[in-house]
């Protein structure tokens, strides 16, 4: 999306993506989860932000209710406004990566084409991390009754019942939360940061080692 004014101009900043990645000891990058209700993206996301914390990564969590109460307020759940608020997300998921940091998103984030979207504005930081559970077991899990409200007619444009999720083809990771543990989960997830975001020793000043992540 082109900025609505032509008066609007490009700032570049004095310090760098990779100053910022020597000092942080990894680079920036987006982890966009996706996945129906009830898969388990926002409890993976806030397992996943606490173990990178306290590896010394720097790491913050997007969260779908909570974006919904201040940046996205004003949108609902029709087609249209799904994707903006993907666009909105997905914009600042971007500056957060480019300040350095490790964003993780927990977003249904239901429609393939606003995924790619993302993918395709900020390739160099964006992860697809698909968090895949069967519907039944979503529903079987769902304990704010959501699907039960979605099945009667109480609540519209709800992913999965009335509403369509189109999973990822190609995603980096694919977590299959009804076949593992949280543990399990979280292992294959910080694998994959260690081995794509994580600076060399030699690069990296800012990361402590994983035996001292508690320390």
């Amino acid at each position: 999306m082109a900025p609505a004014s032509k008066d609007v101009f490009t700032v570049h900043h004095r310090v760098t993506e990779a100053d910022r990645a020597r000092a942080n000891g990894h680079r920036g990058g987006i982890l966009w989860f996706t996945g129906l209700s009830g898969a388990g993206k926002s409890t993976l996301a806030i397992e996943l932000e606490k173990a990178l914390f306290g590896r010394g990564y720097r790491v913050y969590t997007l969260d779908g209710d909570n974006v919904r109460q201040g940046l996205s307020a004003d949108l609902g759940f029709s087609p249209e406004d799904r994707t903006e608020n993907i666009r909105r997300i997905g914009e600042v998921a971007a500056l957060f990566a480019e300040a350095g940091m490790i964003v993780i998103t927990a977003f249904i984030s239901p429609y393939r084409a606003d995924r790619e979207r993302i993918r395709a504005r900020h390739p160099g930081y964006f992860s697809e991390i698909f968090i895949n559970a069967p519907l039944e077991v979503c529903e079987a899990r769902d304990k704010k009754g959501l699907y039960r409200r979605a099945r009667a007619g109480e609540v519209k444009e709800f992913t999965g019942v009335s509403a369509p999720y189109e999973a990822p083809l190609a995603p980096e990771v694919e977590v299959r939360t009804d076949l593992s543990g949280v543990e399990a989960c979280l292992a294959q997830l910080l694998q994959y940061v260690d081995r794509t975001l994580r600076l060399p020793a030699a690069e990296g000043a800012g990361l402590r080692g994983p035996q001292q992540a508690g320390g």
